[in-house]
């Protein structure tokens, strides 16, 4: 067969061309180009060793694996990027990409209050049902609208208890106890209510206080007692569970609806990944807390939390903004 048209330059060229806006670009080896990698920044408050870390850790390791690297999450623990308020602020502003936060986003969005009000919660299983159910996506939502952060998955809270050097039991044997609380109005209405004296004082005070009976109790989770070394001066761990509460894991709404579709995802499975991590850790955390806590000499009593949640319960909705009341009724309701 005879070929009809020349072999040319240009036609022997296509094998080694790149393909440009106007056809092939002639004597240009092809080199494909990885996708540009995106890099973001989450920030929080707590330590190393603590579970909501490993749980970050573990987040950025998925959106790795996830995406195959094309987007990495540098996680600064220790306030390195700020406080809390201030990592809420940077999200706003965009120089902050995920955060840990809870109850203090109230301050914008109200709803944010149901994250830790005494007797809302009563376990990890009641949780579960408002956090994932339709009171959740609503707190979720006010979230988002007023604060342009997006909840992603949600980290337990250890359960505030209250210590004392004497058993307390029921309401009853509150009657004047002068007993620390941070300084939150519906805190201060609440042990009020249930006869007690209610002091706000800064956390770095509290021990001291207590050393010099200045106050006679405090109130705070367990990892808290344990760090403080609160055994040292107090010797009843009362589990009152008053607060059973949650934070979230959040993310810059604006940052993530301008990211594609495939790594929006990736961040969302890898965000869900990290919350099932996280209850793991905090589960067995909480066991070795109260066991330390033990062999340091702290007696735990079993308080009579229906007691308490009802003596305190007008209290707590009279202090609650008038927009979440409702909100707050139907997590008492899920069964």
């Amino acid at each position: 067969m005879v070929l009809k048209t020349p072999l040319t330059r240009r036609t022997f060229a296509v094998g080694l061309g790149t393909l440009g806006a106007a056809g092939l670009t002639l004597g240009t080896p092809f080199i494909a180009r990885a996708a540009a990698k995106t890099t973001l920044k989450l920030g929080h408050l707590a330590n190393e060793q603590d579970p909501w870390h490993k749980a970050c850790l573990k987040f950025s390791e998925e959106v790795a694996r996830l995406t195959n690297g094309e987007v990495e999450i540098k996680v600064f623990p220790n306030e390195q990027l700020g406080k809390e308020t201030d990592l809420i602020k940077g999200i706003q502003l965009g120089t902050v990409d995920f955060t840990i936060t809870g109850e203090s986003l109230q301050n914008w969005a109200p709803s944010a209050a149901l994250l830790a009000v005494p007797y809302a919660i009563r376990d990890l299983a009641h949780m579960s049902k408002v956090v994932n159910g339709p009171v959740g996506a609503k707190i979720a939502e006010n979230i988002e609208a007023k604060t342009q952060l997006r909840p992603l998955t949600y980290f337990p809270r250890g359960p505030r208890n209250l210590t004392s050097n004497r058993p307390i039991v029921t309401p009853d044997e509150l009657n004047g106890l002068k007993i620390r609380v941070p300084n939150v109005p519906l805190f201060v209405s609440f042990w009020q209510a249930l006869g007690a004296k209610p002091t706000p004082m800064a956390f770095s005070e509290v021990f001291t206080s207590l050393q010099n009976g200045t106050i006679e109790a405090q109130e705070n989770p367990l990892a808290l007692i344990k760090s403080a070394s609160f055994a040292e001066v107090q010797k009843n761990v009362n589990l009152t569970e008053h607060v059973v509460s949650w934070i979230y894991l959040a993310g810059s709404a604006k940052k993530l609806d301008k990211m594609p579709k495939a790594h929006k995802d990736a961040i969302m499975a890898a965000a869900k990944t990290a919350g099932q991590y996280e209850q793991t850790l905090f589960m067995a955390d909480e066991k070795n807390l109260a066991d330390e806590l033990k062999a340091k000499g702290m007696v735990f009593v079993n308080s009579d939390k229906a007691a308490f949640a009802k003596k305190g319960h007008d209290a707590v909705v009279a202090a609650l903004n008038p927009e979440v009341k409702p909100l707050f009724e139907q997590i008492l309701a899920i069964s």
